[in-house]
């Protein structure tokens, strides 16, 4: 069975105020200690936690595993982690795609960051947004590829379900993920042509590179691509989610087309020849919409209903769940975030109710950090 494991990037946010707070540095530092001295008495060693672009944010890793139960502890723990050590720098950790409060980024320092700075200016100033990217084992590069060709047109669905970041700068951007907009001003974001090979898809990311546009390969930004690290393909299309289920559902249904578009690629099946252009639509209109609006359905690209476009990915990877065990919690999950809503509805119900800003970043700093029921 394929492994999957996520990166998510989480808010440093006033625990009083709920506003950003450029915290990262001690928070990692803190967190670095402790693994340490945990591993004395054989905890656990592994670096989890990461800075990123911005100070006010933080990231951490889980391993990669093969249950999906072991992937909600994983993200569970990490996440009351990370609040433990936020919480000695005066800080909660919010599971947020972009601030609510208004915000003026605190760059964290490195050469690479003052590179990028420099390089991208007011875009990587207003850079402060946190996403979920989920990696799925696969056996090759050209397996890799295979799945990277395939998997196109049902991305735009995962940004509506995880759609997480309706606010922006104080005010309602109108969007339900207005995340994946800001993130898509970089010149090497969002969705790709068909690749047909390995080798093509190595060509042209050292193209892109030679540019100079960019600084490394790092910094290929594509909806879904190869791990430059990991043998993976890594799916960076969706907000961070607010609760950890949510969180489990976007794995377990990234892992189900991994697998649906392998074998698909194994019967010879050729991708869909999708234009890029209409992928860009479809990831503006989910973006916009959320789960509040009509989508784009990914196998004809005509608008309609949010839920028929969710049910469309759920039986195009339905075989793979039950092959996987995955079928009962996807479809019990599924049903909650067709009722419930994703994170943006959430975000602007705690707003409706509460009346400010900062009530609906400590509440859903609250929903950060909770057990999920599944």
């Amino acid at each position: 069975m394929r492994s999957v494991g996520v990166e998510e990037e989480l808010l440093l946010v006033d625990a009083a105020t709920g506003e950003p707070l450029a915290v990262s540095g001690p928070v990692v530092a803190a967190a670095d200690h402790c693994t340490g001295e945990c591993s004395k008495g054989g905890g656990a060693k592994e670096h989890v936690f990461e800075k990123e672009l911005q100070r006010e944010q933080v990231e951490f890793g889980t391993k990669p595993v093969t249950k999906m139960g072991e992937l909600q502890e994983e993200i569970v723990r990490w996440r009351a982690e990370a609040a433990r050590h936020a919480a000695s720098a005066g800080a909660l950790v919010a599971a947020l795609g972009t601030s609510p409060l208004p915000v003026r980024p605190s760059r964290s320092a490195g050469q690479r960051y003052e590179w990028i700075a420099e390089q991208f200016g007011l875009t990587a100033q207003e850079q402060l947004t946190c996403g979920c990217h989920v990696h799925v084992s696969v056996e090759s590069d050209e397996e890799g590829v295979a799945v990277l060709d395939r998997i196109r047109p049902w991305l735009a669905v995962l940004i509506a379900m995880s759609a997480n970041s309706p606010f922006w700068q104080g005010t309602d951007s109108g969007y339900g993920s207005y995340r994946s907009r800001v993130w898509n001003r970089l010149p090497s974001a969002g969705p790709v042509d068909v690749f047909g090979s390995a080798d093509r898809y190595h060509d042209e990311v050292r193209t892109m590179v030679d540019t100079g546009v960019l600084h490394d390969e790092r910094m290929i930004y594509f909806d879904a691509r190869l791990s430059a690290i990991y043998p993976t393909v890594e799916i960076r299309v969706a907000d961070v989610c607010l609760e950890a289920g949510t969180t489990v559902l976007l794995a377990a249904l990234v892992r189900a087309l991994v697998e649906t578009a392998a074998r698909a690629w194994r019967a010879g099946e050729p991708p869909a020849r999708v234009d890029t252009g209409l992928l860009r639509l479809a990831s503006w209109r989910a973006g916009r919409s959320g789960l509040d609006g009509p989508l784009l359905h990914p196998l004809t690209m005509r608008e309609t209903a949010p839920a028929i476009a969710v049910r469309a990915l759920h039986e195009h990877v339905r075989q793979a769940l039950v092959d996987h065990g995955d079928q009962e919690r996807v479809s019990a999950e599924l049903a909650t975030l067709l009722e419930r809503g994703n994170g943006a509805r959430v975000q602007r119900a705690l707003l409706s109710e509460r009346g400010d800003l900062a009530a609906v970043v400590l509440g859903c700093a609250d929903t950060t950090t909770a057990t999920p029921a599944f």
